[in-house]
């Protein structure tokens, strides 16, 4: 299986894969470019890694005398994995395009100051800004465990950092 190593460090590895068309497939191709990506990362025998998912909770990589944070994100073209060996992870993709309603879905979903900060953004710059952001509050929330949900105030805790991605993608990593 083809996948691309987008990041790897501090017990976390983000990969990638071109999926196929049906989301499906695309979830089975997906969760194998996991287990193969681990096994090489780990050094393990493929056989010894799966992917354990339960409906209402966050998927996990099950290895070789362990469990690891999963997380998982799709795309129209794209769909990325992150694996964390010590805690909790969370990976977001989205597609930068021009969102017609982007000041309501700002100020509802990531909060007053980031709407303020995409309202003072060049037009040209402002699909993308937040397409940043978005992808940072979702990778966010899905390593705390949360659901997406209206702004509340505060966002959770924890390290990010923006993954490498050909336009006209932008993906965060969150553990």
């Amino acid at each position: 299986m083809d996948f691309t190593v987008l990041w790897a460090g501090d017990g976390v590895l983000a990969i990638g894969i071109v999926p196929p068309p049906s989301r499906m497939e695309a979830r089975a191709r997906l969760r194998q470019a996991v287990c193969e990506a681990a096994a090489q990362w780990q050094n393990l025998d493929i056989e010894a890694i799966s992917v354990e998912s339960t409906p209402g909770s966050s998927p996990r990589l099950l290895l070789a005398g362990g469990v690891a944070g999963l997380s998982l994100s799709h795309d129209e073209g794209i769909s990325l994995a992150a694996v964390h060996l010590h805690g909790a992870v969370g990976i977001d993709v989205m597609r930068v395009q021009d969102i017609p309603d982007w000041f309501h879905l700002a100020r509802d979903y990531l909060g007053p100051q980031v709407a303020e900060a995409l309202s003072a953004c060049p037009a040209d710059q402002r699909p993308l800004a937040l397409a940043q952001a978005w992808t940072a509050r979702e990778a966010a929330l899905k390593c705390a465990g949360l659901q997406l949900a209206e702004w509340e105030g505060a966002a959770p805790a924890c390290r990010s950092h923006a993954l490498p991605l050909p336009a006209p993608y932008v993906a965060t990593l969150a553990y």
